[in-house]
C-alpha cells in the first residue's frame, strides 16, 4: 500500500482547518511527455520548495514534481512550530558526536529558524507568524531537566530567549492541571504551516521554477543525467533531489531504511472566544514533556489547534477527533465539553536518534528527510542545504549527513511492531508518571 494514497483523496487537501482558512493555490498542471531540466526535485513540500527557490535564484533550471497538491504533505498538516536548535536536544547531542559538532548543528538550527523568519519577510508570506514556543513538564523530573536544559544554553552556547517558568507562572501562561513548571523560548515561533508552504510555492513560481501536481514519480533511474518517471511523462536531470520525507516509499531503499513513516493528528476545537485564556494567556505556541509530544497553540480566530496520538499502521483511525480528544482532556479536562470543528492525521518520517537524515543516494542524486516531529524549520533549511551541495557548497550538507543514522531493526517486516511495544511503554510510563 502507497502511503501518499492511503489516506487521501488524489489532488485534494485534507479536510483541516488549515486548508480552511487559507485561499489555495490555482492546480498546477501535471506532467506529460519529456522535459529536460539541471535538477529534477520529487515533493512540494518546504524541503522541496526551498530548494527549488534556492535553485531558481542561483539560475537553475528546476522541476519539481509532486504526487497531489503543493503542500500536500507534513508540510501543511503539521503544528506549525518553529523550534530552535535541532529536534535532539544539545546535551543529547554534545553525548553523541561532541562538543564541537553539537555546537556545529546547533549553529545550523539556529541558522534554520533564522532562514523561516528571513524568507516569510523576504516574500511578503502571510502566514501568521508569531514569537514564542513554550516547552512544559508534566512531573518535577521533566521541569528539572527543562530548567537544567536552560541554564546549559545560556551558559554553554549564549541563548538567552529563554525563561524558566515555575508552576505558578506555568499555570499563568497555560491553566492545564497537568503542567508541573518548564520554559519559554521566545526565540522560537509558531505559523500557519499550509499558508508557509503555499508562500514558498508562490516564491518558488516567480522565480522560474516549474511546478507540476498529480504527476506521482513510480520509477527513478540513476545514470549521468538521471530519469525520473510518472504516469504521464519523465524528467531527464543533471541532478535529483528526493524531498519526500515520511511518502518515499521504494524510490531510495536505502533511505527507507532509516525513515519510518509514522502518523499523527491534529484537532481543531470551535472558536472559544473569551474562553481561550482557558487555554493560553499568551499567543504562544506549546509542546509538553511526554515521548508522544502533545501540542498545541490557539489559531488567530481563537480556536484550540491540538495535536497528540500517533499511529503506525499505513491507515488513519476512523475517528480522529476521538483519537486525540484523551490526550487533549488529560491537558484541558474543563474543556471537555467543547466541539471539535475539525480533525485530521498526517505522516511524518522519524528516524532511530530522531535526527534528520540527508544522504547522498547516487552521485547526483541527494536526499533530506526524517525530520521527526521538527520539520518547519530543519526541512526548509535542508532544502537550502541540498541546493548549495548541488552548486558545489557542501559544508552545511556534509556536517548534517556526517551523523550517524542506523537502519530500524529489523526492516520493513519488523521495525513497525518493535515500535509499536516500545512506543506502548512509553505510553503506560507517561501515564504513571514515571
Amino acid at each position: 500500500m502507497n502511503l501518499l494514497f492511503a489516506n487521501d483523496k488524489t489532488g485534494h487537501y485534507p479536510p483541516s482547518w488549515y486548508a480552511a482558512s487559507t485561499p489555495s493555490l490555482p492546480p498546477f498542471d501535471s506532467l506529460k511527455g519529456e522535459i529536460t531540466a539541471d535538477v529534477c526535485i520529487v515533493g512540494a513540500g518546504y524541503t522541496g520548495l526551498s530548494a527549488a527557490l534556492h535553485l531558481a535564484q542561483a539560475g537553475r533550471r528546476v522541476v519539481v514534481l509532486e504526487a497531489h497538491r503543493v503542500g500536500f504533505g507534513a508540510s501543511g498538516r503539521n503544528g506549525g512550530q518553529l523550534g530552535s536548535g535541532q529536534r535532539v536536544d544539545q546535551q543529547a547531542l554534545e553525548t553523541m558526536v561532541g562538543k564541537e559538532p553539537a555546537r556545529a548543528l546547533w549553529d545550523l538550527g539556529e541558522d534554520a529558524k533564522a532562514l523561516v523568519k528571513s524568507l516569510i519577510a523576504e516574500h511578503a508570506i502571510d502566514c501568521h507568524l508569531k514569537p514564542g514556543v513554550a516547552w512544559t513538564g508534566s512531573t518535577k523530573a521533566d521541569v528539572a531537566h527543562l530548567h537544567d536544559y536552560a541554564a546549559h544554553l545560556q551558559d554553554h552556547y549564549g541563548y538567552d530567549q529563554i525563561e524558566t517558568l515555575t508552576a505558578d507562572a506555568c499555570h499563568a501562561l497555560c491553566p492545564s492541571p497537568d503542567y508541573k513548571g518548564g520554559l519559554l523560548d521566545m526565540g522560537a515561533a509558531h505559523l500557519h504551516p499550509l499558508a508557509y508552504a503555499l508562500g514558498l510555492a508562490r516564491a518558488a513560481k516567480s522565480a522560474g521554477v516549474q511546478i507540476f501536481e498529480r504527476s506521482c514519480v513510480h520509477h527513478l533511474d540513476h545514470g549521468t543525467p538521471a530519469t525520473l518517471r510518472t504516469d504521464a511523462g519523465r524528467v531527464v536531470a543533471d541532478h535529483v533531489i528526493l524531498a519526500c520525507n515520511g511518502y518515499l516509499s521504494s524510490l531510495a531503499p536505502s533511505v527507507s531504511a532509516r525513515v519510518m513513516p509514522i502518523n499523527n493528528f491534529i484537532v481543531a476545537t470551535e472558536p472559544l472566544g473569551a474562553r481561550a485564556s482557558e487555554v493560553l494567556t499568551r499567543d504562544v505556541a506549546v509542546a509538553d514533556s511526554r515521548f508522544v509530544v502533545n501540542y498545541f497553540r490557539l489559531s488567530h480566530d481563537k480556536r484550540l489547534l491540538f495535536g497528540g496520538g500517533e499511529s503506525y499502521g499505513y491507515r488513519f483511525p476512523s475517528d480522529i477527533a476521538s483519537v486525540v480528544r484523551k490526550p487533549m482532556g488529560i491537558v484541558f479536562p474543563h474543556l471537555k465539553d467543547v466541539k471539535i470543528d475539525y480533525a485530521w492525521g498526517g505522516t511524518l518520517g522519524i528516524t532511530m536518534k530522531r535526527f534528520p537524515y540527508l544522504a547522498r543516494v547516487g552521485p547526483n542524486v541527494l536526499s533530506a528527510s526524517g525530520y521527526s516531529g521538527h520539520g518547519v524549520g530543519t526541512a526548509t533549511h535542508a532544502g537550502q542545504l541540498m541546493a548549495s551541495a548541488v552548486i558545489g557548497e557542501t559544508d552545511g550538507f556534509d556536517t548534517m549527513a556526517a551523523i550517524p543514522t542506523p537502519a530500524f531493526p529489523g526492516g520493513g517486516a519488523l521495525r513497525t511492531p518493535l515500535l509499536v511495544l516500545a512506543m506502548s511503554w512509553y505510553a503506560l510510563r507517561d501515564r504513571l508518571g514515571l
